[in-house]
């Protein structure tokens, strides 16, 4: 059995502004590096062989304190991991774009990733981690949106929340090609004192 849990970076100032951040590079804020320090020790009471992050800071940063909680010296990055490209739509918030581009700009075609190369990128990588790490216990640090397409496509009958919160865990065993979500978008770290 194979377990991997995903988890979405630390919050950044983009995040509170409400801006698409996308593959714009865009680090963590105070809130997000504590918030990445209560995860590291909530995970600390379990057993993790490694970790990969996507290459972008905010989800790397996150990744490498987790990694410093846990005594695990090898982080790996993988930018299939990186989050969805929003094309034009990176660095507006949804105000920006409505004045932009009207109320329907997610019909437009923006330059941003399509469905098919986010699931492409992102399938390869997990068929490849599971060849490679068969047996492991594999945290995948990366975002949001990356998450929640890669959760329709392994977890078609789950009900997803609107938003993935900043550093939550979503939890998988893996046994013959079958995934088995074990826990959701969870935060419970951040409300430990």
């Amino acid at each position: 059995m194979t377990r991997i849990a995903l988890i979405r970076h630390g919050s950044t100032a983009w995040n509170k502004e409400g801006k698409m951040q996308g593959s714009t590079d865009i680090p963590l804020d105070t809130e997000g590096l504590e918030q990445a320090r209560k995860l590291a020790i909530r995970l600390s009471d379990e057993h993790w062989d490694l970790i990969y992050t996507s290459h972008l800071s905010r989800a790397r940063q996150t990744g490498e304190i987790i990694a410093a909680g846990l005594g695990i010296a090898d982080v790996r990055q993988d930018r299939r991991l990186m989050e969805v490209s929003g094309g034009q739509t990176e660095g507006t918030t949804e105000a920006d774009r409505i004045a932009r581009w009207g109320a329907g700009w997610r019909q437009l075609e923006l330059g941003m990733e399509t469905e098919q190369s986010i699931l492409g990128r992102g399938m390869d990588f997990l068929d490849e981690l599971l060849k490679e790490h068969a047996g492991k216990h594999i945290l995948l640090v990366s975002h949001g949106s990356f998450i929640r397409y890669l959760l329709r496509k392994l977890a078609p009958t789950l009900v997803q929340e609107s938003n993935l919160k900043n550093t939550s865990v979503t939890r998988f065993t893996v046994n013959d090609d079958q995934w088995e979500c074990e826990l959701y978008n969870c935060t419970a770290h951040l409300s430990e004192v």
